[in-house]
Formats: structure tokens, sequence, C-alpha cells
């Protein structure tokens, strides 16, 4: 892994269209950029990732839009051309100023013998790889014709796409999809990473991101706002409290684990499980009589009390470190009778799953708490639908947290966690789609807490947590031998050595 700092810096702050704006205004004025500098480079970019990504490929089409991106992608195909690669070129009529930058690009294409085919000629057997340089940052619409017929031919047709910046149809501000967008093979982004790239439906469509800083400065940077930090497994080692050699379990933090009504035994003892995998000294599972006498028996490091009513809860939690509260909760009499007392104890709580739904029934706000939705709870908390919740991730996690108080977290692609305070928010990327399976949300309650109950403040053991849960579900899948098919026992097992830094 490449640690240079400028690397480092444009892979992991997202930035949304304003600031990508910004950054491409200053980078404009860099002496030296003008005349199309900036564009030759990413052009340039294009072709190198290409070459790198199908070897063998001698064959490339190139879709380029009325704009800058376009004009990528006038770039790309001469310099293409005069690499030896064979190129078919689609692109409408021009577009803006005949002076800017995408126009000198075009021409520059057709002086150079270059050919520009109609879209309505387009054939995707014509070439073994395609690039999309129709739009890129700017497009806060659903595509029109002729694109949107041109990117769905494409999509069917299975022929690999690479795309420039921003798979064309992907809101950057978002990661939401405006009716249709290109499915790549990977996307080269330009100067710096997108938030959109990372979150929601977009992880769909763009395959592995590259960003190309095009050697610019880190200068350019400094003071540009973005919209989330970009967080991945290979952080979760450092972020993971160390211990000191003679340190007992009074040390590590005594977690409560409270949920499991009848019939919904299997999630609380999934979270109190990871919890002990994720460090913290002592598990307790409060949970119902009528499953406490056999919830540890092939786990018998966990403690359980049996609670009937809510002033049972007075002993467990008088010695708590923190609680989880939720998994397998259920919203019946017994869940509704308990969660007053969790929700108005004063220490350090992680809410999940039914308790978010009392919650919302009740809504109250705490400043220290974690809240935990996927995006139906989280629509249930705000009262809109889950497709609002999943169209705008960001705002939601940030209304959630203004709202409700303390860190939240929201589940889904590209996990979302919002922690106020004027807190950049975190998006923690790199997880796959075998995590799709029962119990991985109550895993990654147990992960949190056990990191509350260890001592990190909220926003840190949401993050890490969040991350260390990916690690897990990563190095899951290489045991088992595949994504699909692992289960979330299997994530629990692989938390000690997801944990370890695989540069050591």
């Amino acid at each position: 892994m490449d640690h240079d700092p400028i690397t480092v810096l444009i892979a992991n702050r997202l930035f949304g269209e304003a600031g990508m704006r910004e950054l491409d205004r200053r980078a404009m004025a860099l002496p030296g950029m003008g005349g199309g500098r900036l564009m030759e480079r990413a052009g340039a970019a294009l072709l190198a990732a290409l070459s790198e990504g199908f070897p063998r490929a001698r064959t490339l089409g190139v879709l380029c839009g009325p704009g800058n991106n376009g004009g990528d992608g006038f770039v790309l195909a001469r310099l293409a051309a005069d690499a030896g690669w064979t190129v078919t070129l689609h692109a409408g009529e021009p577009g803006g100023r005949p002076d800017s930058d995408g126009a000198r690009a075009r021409r520059a294409w057709t002086d150079s013998g270059g050919q520009i085919h109609p879209f309505h000629a387009f054939s995707p057997d014509r070439a073994e790889v395609w690039a999309d340089c129709l739009f890129g940052i700017g497009l806060g619409r659903p595509l029109e014709p002729p694109y949107a017929p041109l990117i769905e031919h494409l999509n069917r047709s299975g022929v690999p796409v690479v795309a420039a910046d921003v798979p064309s149809g992907i809101d950057v501000d978002t990661g939401s999809v405006h009716g249709i967008a290109a499915r790549a093979r990977f996307t080269v982004t330009m100067i710096a990473n997108k938030f959109g790239l990372c979150t929601g439906e977009a992880v769909n469509h763009v395959g592995e991101v590259r960003v190309a800083a095009l050697d610019l400065p880190e200068s350019i940077y400094q003071g540009v706002p973005c919209l989330a930090n970009r967080v991945t497994p290979a952080q979760v080692p450092s972020a993971i409290p160390p211990r000191r050699p003679g340190a007992h379990k009074g040390d590590c933090g005594h977690l409560l684990v409270v949920g499991g009504a009848p019939g919904y035994s299997g999630a609380a003892r999934l979270t109190a499980a990871a919890a002990l995998r994720a460090g913290a000294g002592r598990v307790t599972l409060v949970t119902h009589p009528d499953h406490a006498a056999f919830a540890n028996l092939d786990r018998p490091e966990l403690m359980v009390r049996p609670v009937k009513a809510a002033r049972d809860l007075e002993v467990p939690l008088a010695g708590a470190d923190a609680v989880a509260v939720g998994p397998g909760f259920g919203q019946e009499a017994w869940a509704r009778a308990l969660w007053p007392a969790v929700a108005d104890w004063r220490g350090p709580l992680v809410v999940d799953a039914d308790a978010l739904n009392l919650l919302a029934r009740a809504p109250r706000r705490r400043d220290d708490w974690i809240l935990t939705p996927h995006p139906g709870e989280a629509g249930r908390l705000l009262g809109r639908q889950a497709a609002a919740v999943n169209a705008d991730r960001l705002g939601t996690v940030q209304h959630l947290q203004e709202r409700y108080g303390g860190a939240v977290l929201l589940k889904g692609a590209g996990t979302l966690v919002a922690s106020g305070s004027g807190q950049i928010p975190a998006c923690i990327v790199g997880g796959h789609p075998g995590m799709a399976t029962a119990g991985m949300g109550d895993v990654l309650t147990g992960i949190i807490a056990a990191l509350r109950a260890q001592g990190l403040e909220a926003g840190n053991a949401a993050v890490t947590g969040a991350a260390w849960h990916v690690a897990a579900a990563n190095l899951a899948a290489q045991r088992v031998g595949n994504q699909r098919g692992i289960l979330a026992g299997d994530v629990i097992d692989a938390l000690p050595a997801s944990a370890v830094s695989r540069e050591a």
C-alpha cells in the first residue's frame, strides 16, 4: 500500500460537487495548468489505468459527453491511438465554448485523424473495453436520450467499462443513481475521491475506485471542506485501545447485553459472543427467563441473568461499564417494560434493532449513546420511507444525530457515522455482499459495545467497530473460500485475527 501523504489524503477525504469544483478551480489556476494541461493529465491517467487493467486489450471504445468529461475522453482516445490501440469514439454535437479545454481536445482528436461516430451508431461489440466519459460530477438529473438508452445498451452487453471520474448517472453528493447509471469495472476518479462513489446505490456501479491525483500539490486541498472521511479495515489495528501488560478482566470493561425475547434468543447471544471476541473483559447476557438456562451452553464464558421486569435490571445495571440493548428484544410487553429502565441508565449505551423501534415510538435525546439503525429503522426514527433514507444517506445520518444526539451509525454499503460536535462524518468502506445475512448487525452491535466498555468514546467506538466488522467479514470469507455463505458466527471467530496488522 502506498503511504505517501498526498495519496492517503486524496483517497481518504471524500468530497462532494462543491468541494470538487473548488479543487478544479485551484488546479486550473496553478502555473502551467492552462491550455488543457490538466485535461491531458486526466486522459493519460485513464490510459494508464486501462493499460494496467486490460493488458491484452487493443480495441478501445470511448463515449464522450458535451463537457469536460467528454474532453477527457477525447484526450484518452488520441493518446490511446498514438499508443497503438484501435479506437472507436462516439460523441454528440460540441458543447460549451469553442475556446474551452473540451473543445480543444475534440479538435486535437479530429486533427490527428480521429473520427467521431454518432451515438445512434453505437455497438458495444466494436471494442474490448469502453470508457464512459459522458458525464462527471455535475449531473444532477436523470440521464436523458440519447444517453440513457446508450448506457442501458452498454450495461446489458457485459463488455467491461472504465468510468472517467464518475460513472455517468451517479450523484457525487449522495451516492444515489438518477434512473440509470453506467456499471464500471473500475472508476478512475480525478484529483480527489468523491463521497458519492463510496456509499449507497453507487457501490453497485463504480467497481474498483482508483484515485488519480494528476501530480497536483497538496496545497490545493488545504481548507477545502469534504463531506466525509473514508475509513478502511486497514486502520483497525491502530484504532483499538492497547492493554497494559498487567491488565485484568476488570480493566477491560463489563458489558451488559439486554435482549432475547422468547423465540429470539439467537440475536442477543450473537451480540454477547461478538463482544467477548472484541475484547470485553466480562459480558453478561440479560435475557428472558424462558431461555436463560441454556443461553450459554456452548459459550460458557458468557454470564447469563434472567429478568422478568424492570426492577430486575437494577443490580446488573449498577455493575455495568456499558450496555447494548435491542438484539432480539422484540416490541412486546417484556421489551416495553425493560426499555425505559435501560434508556434512563446514565452509562454508555448502544441501541440497536427493536430498541430503536421503541425509541421511534417515544423519541428522546442523549449525548452519550450510539444508535445503529439500518435504513428501515432510520426511516421509522425520522418518519420517512426507507427509499428516502437511501436516496440521501448522509443527510439522513446527520439529521438523526441532530434529533437524537450521541453518535449515529447508518448501516448499509458505505456505512456512515455521524458524531456531531462539528466532526466530519465517517464512511466505512471495504465490505462485501456476503455480509448480507442474518445476525451481521447483531455482531456489529457487540463489537461496538465492547469497544465502548473498554473506554473508547462513542464516535470512535462506532467508527472503529464498523471497520473491524468489515475486516473480520473479509477474513471470514477468505477462510470459508467464498463471500457467499459466511455466517455471523464466522465473523465473530475472525475478530481477533482481523485486528492484527497485515504489514507486520
